[in-house]
């Protein structure tokens, strides 16, 4: 190993198990240990300063130093620092979260059941549309259809949803009644010569030919992301929304909005689903719910689906799901500051005064050598590395293009996230323009850089 043995990098390797990382790599480099953070800026154990590009894993939306936060979660401690949800027992901070989210609601909506990460969210919506459907007498309609390079998380369910084959591989997923149809990347996966209507037509019939296969009356839900982030920041074409909610419509299928990443401001408005017409019957959030300073998440769901709910607990003497920390009130309370922060701040208004710059700076980056694609809408954007721009063809794998880019930043203070081949930008929605322009001038040295290494041949 590089590292000293008695340190807590050692430690670290000999104890830690870490999600997303190569054991082997990491048994040689090491963590990058952080300890401490100031506004959009994180420090390591050396005391190297690095601009946070990606908002810790999309999530950070006020930083890393924000006081309100860390005051709101303190006086909850010494009020109330836990208690549960389970038979009938509430708190005063989840019934105000509760409320103010279902005022936000892009969509009408009935109530929100509180979970802790997106994933046991989505996990929730999943085990709801099985609820849902037998309780309303389609016991037989039970099969969810996601999307290729979806991400809904890591748990069981949520795991099979994610379309990204890492997340299957030798976990034996996905499980049964998952399904997968086309990605929206234009730019991917349109045909020569196509037009986004033609392409968005093709998606379309993709996912009707699929519900005409497995059978209307066994397809429960369509689970779907805004923009599909951690896929390589998809945005899919303006019509594309609109036609898959009329196919929906017509086979009587649910519409699950996973807001983990687009909620709260990131694609410019409050929910990604009012950036694209959406009107979904479930709506899943976390991460920017509570800033990231404690994990929380939500699944709000409309009135036909709880009146289901409401009926079958009757029926069976309980609604038999939960979680120990659901609606916890420290991070409930945390929650709940950041909404107030959101409005009494207008990070709305600022997300959108700064989206010009943002996706400019993002562009730019298009004549590059080594990128194919640059695309993103608000605070966040992606670009795909390629070998060739004219025929998009991509690196091979095993040279890491996209982690020599990651890695080359962090050389230059700057923290993003290589998935695949692309390299993702998504940065605290408190970034000024200044530091904008300053991410992405990291951003061009280390592309720079990955460019010279491969043209010397990766020495």
């Amino acid at each position: 190993m590089s590292i000293r043995p008695n340190s807590i990098e050692a430690r670290d390797v000999a104890h830690v198990l870490h999600p997303y990382t190569n054991a082997v790599v990491h048994e040689k480099e090491g963590p990058l240990l952080i300890e401490g953070g100031d506004g959009i800026y994180v420090v390591d154990s050396d005391g190297n300063r690095y601009l946070e590009g990606l908002a810790g894993l999309f999530s950070a939306s006020l930083g890393f130093s924000e006081r309100r936060l860390v005051d709101a979660a303190t006086r909850q401690m010494s009020r109330l620092p836990f208690y549960h949800s389970f038979s009938g027992k509430s708190h005063e901070a989840a019934v105000e979260l509760a409320e103010r989210l279902i005022e936000l609601a892009p969509v009408p909506m009935s109530k929100v059941f509180f979970a802790n990460s997106g994933s046991e969210a989505n996990d929730t919506a999943v085990k709801l549309v099985w609820y849902y459907h037998n309780a309303i007498g389609k016991p037989e309609k039970k099969k969810i259809i996601s999307r290729l390079r979806a991400y809904h998380g890591v748990t069981v369910a949520a795991a099979s949803l994610t379309g990204l084959p890492v997340n299957h591989r030798d976990f034996d997923l996905p499980i049964g009644r998952i399904l997968h149809t086309d990605c929206p990347l234009y730019y991917r996966y349109a045909q020569t010569g196509e037009s986004e209507d033609a392409f968005v037509a093709r998606c379309v019939e993709a996912l009707e030919q699929l519900i005409q296969k497995e059978g209307p009356e066994t397809i429960g839900a369509f689970f779907a992301e805004p923009l599909m982030a951690s896929g390589g920041c998809i945005v899919p074409p303006p019509t594309y929304y609109e036609k898959i909610q009329a196919v929906l419509r017509r086979y009587g299928i649910l519409l699950i909005a996973d807001e983990v990443i687009c909620g709260f401001g990131r694609t410019g408005n409050m929910f990604g689903c009012e950036s694209f017409g959406m009107k979904p019957d479930m709506i899943s959030m976390a991460k920017q719910l509570s800033a990231s300073y404690q994990p929380i998440s939500a699944l709000m769901i409309n009135e036909r689906i709880y009146g289901a709910i409401r009926s079958e607990s009757e029926k069976i003497g309980t609604f038999g799901h939960g979680f120990t920390y659901g609606a916890h009130p420290v991070a409930t309370a945390v929650a709940l500051e950041t909404l107030n922060i959101y409005r009494e701040r207008d990070i709305l208004g600022h997300v959108r005064s700064l989206t010009a710059d943002f996706q400019a700076g993002l562009r730019a980056f298009a004549d590059h050598p080594l990128v194919g694609d640059a695309r993103g809408m608000g605070l966040i954007g992606a670009l795909e590395l390629v070998k060739d721009k004219t025929t998009k063809e991509l690196f091979d794998p095993a040279w890491g293009v996209a982690l020599e880019v990651g890695k080359r930043a962090l050389k230059h203070g700057l923290i993003t996230r290589a998935l695949g081949d692309t390299v993702n930008f998504c940065p605290p929605l408190i970034i000024n323009k200044a530091e904008i322009a300053d991410m992405f001038a990291r951003a061009k040295l280390a592309l720079d850089e990955t460019y010279a290494w491969l043209q010397a041949g990766r020495r």
